[in-house]
């Protein structure tokens, strides 16, 4: 009886036949596991499996399974995957914190040339001791320069062209201070930015019609200024002037300060009464060149200065009536402050600071008053009754600069009239000024500085518990030696004082300056002569 078949093919297949076919559909499926494309790549059916059994018996170790089906392609990595794939084709928004830095906005241009000029002086004052002097420095200084700092506000307001500098500008100064000087009526003149013209739907000015060119209309130049400038410098007033007006060639005068106490110090008590009597022999016109620094880069020869008042006063006198100080301005000590007031057309290099040297050793009875006279004696018979003839300058040293201030700045009226943002009809009005206006800033200043100074004196009355004041005079007792005030509570300690008419001189005036000409002036300029040149 014939066996019935069940319909499967592999039941006449032999063992060998089995395992060669079996291990066939092994090396299918890995190589159809090995070429399944991604999500992103089309999908392709893999050729079906053929079941049908060899045509002839095939010996087992002859059987391989490249013989039974197509050769498995060789392994590559796939250049897909799921992962890969979602990284490419659709990116992964960043988090916050990798999200990049917004690209910084270039400056809006700004064109000068758009807005009108307008030529004012500025008046303002600053504390000598935070600046490293007036005018600015081309080289590095210690401390910045007032000029600097007061330019560079004016060209981050856009009031001046910084790419022009202070001679796009027309900058010029009335008296420049050195190092530690102050100022409480220094005044510059310059070109400043003004408020654009109004304009119609058509672009046309509406100022000045049928009048020519329209007039510029200032800015509210205080407070722009006073704004951004440090606490040091502030802005007292500004005035529109005249295209030829020099804030240093038309000032008629110029007023210095000097403050020193009359006793203690360091240096004992003053005689001021010979101190006044020394300074009034200044008033006039003299040769100064004994009373200032001479610089001979500077080349000068005329020395000739007008001095219209020197005069030495308590400060407690002068403070309501000259200077318009609070009426408690003598607190704190200033019962014992002197001043010095020197007024003059125009001053040398260190001038006032050198006078005021010669002067404190007059108070300190070192020197006679007639000194004065004899140093600004330099010709026969230019001085009427001097003791002697000074051609050149005696070796001195000069007075600290801490105590000197220019006080103000002369000019005549119908050159200068000074205003203020209220005159503009912007900020205080006749009833006073804001608590920010500059009046309420320097008296909070002046508030702080009072306090300062009670509390010195407060810590010298605690001092005076244990230790003794100096006795009077300039010699130290029990050492023999001499205590020269400089001002400022500084003083030169020496063991014997050599009269000032009998010190070592300097070289002539006329000697100094062509010594400096066949050296490193000459060097100089022939430099600046070869770069004309070229």
């Amino acid at each position: 009886m014939a066996s019935t078949s069940t319909g499967t093919p592999y039941d006449s297949w032999t063992r060998e036949q089995l395992i060669a076919r079996l291990t066939a559909l092994e090396a299918q499926t890995q190589a159809l596991a090995l070429s399944t494309p991604g999500p992103s790549a089309p999908f392709h059916s893999p050729a079906p499996i053929s079941i049908a059994p060899p045509s002839a018996p095939v010996p087992g170790p002859q059987i391989t399974p490249a013989s039974a089906s197509p050769p498995a392609p060789e392994y590559t990595a796939p250049t897909t995957s799921t992962a890969a794939s979602t990284s490419t084709s659709t990116p992964i928004p960043a988090t916050p914190d990798a999200a990049p830095a917004p690209r910084p906005k270039s400056p809006k241009a700004f064109h000068f040339a758009s807005y009108p000029t307008l030529k004012i002086a500025l008046k303002f004052c600053y504390a000598g001791a935070s600046y490293n002097g007036l005018a600015y420095q081309y080289t590095p200084t210690p401390l910045p320069t007032v000029e600097g700092a007061l330019f560079d506000v004016l060209a981050k307001t856009r009031l001046v062209d910084a790419a022009q500098g202070f001679e796009g500008c027309g900058w010029e100064r009335c008296g420049r201070t050195d190092r530690g000087v102050s100022g409480a009526g220094q005044v510059v003149s310059l070109y400043v930015r003004a408020a654009a013209p109004h304009k119609d739907p058509d672009g046309q000015s509406t100022e000045g019609e049928g009048e020519g060119e329209p007039e510029p209309k200032p800015l509210r130049y205080l407070s722009i200024l006073n704004r951004l400038l440090p606490p040091t410098i502030r802005i007292l007033a500004w005035a529109p002037v005249a295209a030829t007006f020099s804030a240093r060639f038309s000032c008629r005068a110029r007023h210095y300060k000097y403050f020193f106490r009359a006793g203690g110090g360091g240096a004992g008590a003053l005689d001021v009464g010979a101190m006044r009597g020394a300074a009034a022999r200044l008033v006039g016109e003299h040769d100064f060149r004994n009373l200032c620094k001479l610089d001979p880069s500077k080349q000068i020869t005329n020395f000739h200065r007008r001095v219209l008042r020197a005069d030495v006063a308590r400060v407690a006198d002068t403070a309501a009536e000259v200077c318009g100080l609070p009426p408690d301005a003598h607190s704190a000590g200033a019962g014992e402050l002197y001043v010095l007031d020197l007024v003059g057309t125009a001053f040398l290099y260190h001038q006032v600071r050198h006078i005021m040297a010669v002067l404190f050793l007059v108070g300190a009875r070192l020197e006679a008053p007639d000194v004065v006279s004899a140093l600004l004696n330099t010709e026969p018979g230019k001085v009427e009754g001097a003791p002697a003839v000074v051609a050149c300058k005696p070796e001195y040293q000069m007075a600290d600069g801490l105590p000197l201030v220019l006080w103000d700045c002369w000019y005549a009226e119908e050159d200068v009239r000074w205003r203020t943002d209220a005159d503009e009809g912007e900020g205080a009005g006749g009833a006073g000024e804001r608590k920010e206006g500059v009046y309420a800033q320097l008296d909070a200043q002046y508030t702080r500085a009072l306090i300062s100074t009670t509390l010195d004196a407060h810590f010298l009355a605690a001092a005076a518990r244990y230790h003794r004041a100096p006795g009077a005079g300039v010699q130290e007792a029990g050492t023999g030696m001499l205590n020269v005030p400089l001002g400022g509570g500084t003083s030169k300690r020496v063991g014997k004082h050599v009269p000032l008419l009998e010190r070592k001189r300097l070289d002539a005036v006329e000697v100094a300056n062509a010594r400096y000409m066949q050296g490193k002036g000459g060097r100089r300029e022939e430099r600046r002569r070869a770069g004309i040149e070229a």
